[in-house]
């Protein structure tokens, strides 16, 4: 087998594992703002249900609070780190990194909206513009 063959193997291994050292540094970075970190797995299926709710509150709320995914089966240690239970699992953090709040199980957007809230954090979302 060529060594070049090998490239693109070797660089989506090199991606996913920066990708993941990346995620895993935004959880634990000082932050901020508000941060909700969401602990789950990708085949987990009311994580599933979760991803794109996460994604919209990624995109339309990043500058009010931050949007942390972190997939416990790829790295335990951060579900234990988080002392979870159950997966998936959402944690509120205020912005000086104090944990608010915890939910396990799914949780809609409008419930996260609301806890939020119920937190004191004012949220209004802000709609990015889509690219025609």
């Amino acid at each position: 087998m060529k060594l070049t063959s090998l490239r693109p193997l070797f660089l989506v291994l090199v991606s996913f594992f920066v990708l993941t050292a990346a995620q895993l540094g935004a959880a634990d970075a000082q932050p901020t703002q508000p941060r909700l970190v969401d602990l789950g797995a990708g085949k987990c299926i009311p994580c599933k249900q979760m991803k794109p709710i996460l994604d919209d509150l990624t995109r339309n709320y990043a500058d009010q609070f931050t949007v942390v995914f972190i997939d416990v089966w790829e790295n335990r240690a951060e579900g234990a780190k988080y002392g979870i239970r159950m997966i998936p699992t959402q944690i509120f953090f205020s912005a000086d990194g104090k944990e608010l709040a915890r939910h396990e199980g799914f949780m809609a957007k409008k419930d996260i909206l609301a806890k939020w809230k119920e937190l004191g954090v004012e949220v209004k979302e802000s709609v990015t513009p889509t690219a025609n």
